[in-house]
């Protein structure tokens, strides 16, 4: 199901969430797992706007999987 919210309307969040979702979530803390999940819900254009910096979420743990999710950008 998870890779499946990974699918996006942007081709930009569908590649650093898959890869993220292949390379990391399996091993990461529950707590990061939990706020990745939480992150899928937001519509594209937040998400987007909090991956590019241009907005920083007010929820601490997405910002600590943000700055995980960056290194995934292609």
């Amino acid at each position: 199901m998870l890779r499946w919210q990974c699918r996006r309307g942007m081709r930009e969040l569908d590649v650093v969430l898959e890869r993220y979702l292949q390379q990391r979530y399996a091993s990461a803390p529950l707590a990061e797992q939990k706020a990745f999940e939480s992150l899928l819900d937001l519509p594209d254009p937040q998400l987007f706007a909090y991956l590019m910096r241009r907005e920083t979420p007010a929820v601490p743990e997405w910002v600590d999987v943000l700055s995980k999710l960056s290194a995934f950008e292609p």
